[in-house]
């Protein structure tokens, strides 16, 4: 039984516009109230500094060591028969240079005696300056 035929139920009526209002006010704000990083105010002053360009390389000697202690001077091979005929076959290869730069490009699994004997064979041949070629680990 229906005692209210004559009354409908009024439609539940949601008023957009004082939500877009309240949301506008928000919105200005924010945009007040934020702060943006301007870079083009920044006024740095860098430091000088002058230096002489290297006009040429040093001369450089490159011993080569496997995993297995077998040398190579300069992409030569030579047998290794101790450490002062390794000092003579760095000085043959540097020919005429004063103190090149010995370059020790080893294995990463070469033993730590190998490379030690190239070190004290450059000591013996009177060169001091010594370096070790690295390669950087690709990105993954």
């Amino acid at each position: 039984m229906n005692f209210q035929r004559g009354k409908q139920r009024e439609q539940p009526e949601i008023n957009l516009i004082p939500m877009i209002d309240v949301l506008l006010v928000i919105l200005i704000f924010l945009m007040v109230t934020t702060s943006y990083s301007s870079f083009s105010e920044l006024k740095i002053n860098l430091p000088q500094a002058q230096g002489e360009k290297l006009q040429e390389k040093p001369a450089s000697v490159t011993v080569s060591i496997d995993a297995a202690s077998h040398y190579m001077v300069n992409r030569n091979p030579v047998a290794f028969t101790g450490v002062n005929g390794l000092s003579l076959e760095l000085r043959r290869a540097a020919g005429s240079v004063a103190d090149p730069v010995v370059i020790i490009d080893a294995d990463g699994n070469t033993p730590h005696q190998s490379v030690i004997n190239v070190m004290e064979a450059a000591r013996l041949a009177g060169y001091s300056h010594i370096t070790f070629a690295t390669q950087s680990k690709p990105e993954k």
